[in-house]
């Protein structure tokens, strides 16, 4: 059964810095989408590894507590996109001068 496991400590900085590059590439061009992109990919892996865990076979149980591994590393990206998915959008929208998807965070923006 393949199983991508991002609890591998190589696999885990690839995807991080994969992830930074590509937030810090949606802040400089002021797209939103390209973070949404993002979030909607880590949200299939999580959905992936979630199927994984429920239809596993009992000859691989071995490979359970790496599956929860996984689960709780693709929580802490859905998290940490999510985040940068609402501050790209408000620079984005800051630039083209509309309304923001979501004002409620205001507070951590003047923070950052």
């Amino acid at each position: 059964m393949f199983i991508f496991d991002i609890s591998n400590i190589l696999n885990l900085i690839l995807m991080l810095i994969a992830t930074v590059l590509l937030i810090f590439l949606a802040q400089e061009l002021k797209k939103s989408y390209i973070a949404g992109i993002v979030l909607f990919a880590y949200l299939i892996l999580l959905v992936v590894h979630a199927g994984q865990m429920i239809t596993l076979p009992e000859e691989y149980s071995e490979m359970l507590p790496i599956l929860g591994r996984c689960v709780a590393i693709d929580f802490v990206f859905i998290f940490i996109s999510f985040f940068s998915y609402l501050w790209v959008d408000d620079i984005e929208a800051k630039k083209m001068q509309k309304k923001s998807l979501d004002n409620s965070l205001d507070w951590l923006w003047k923070n950052v």
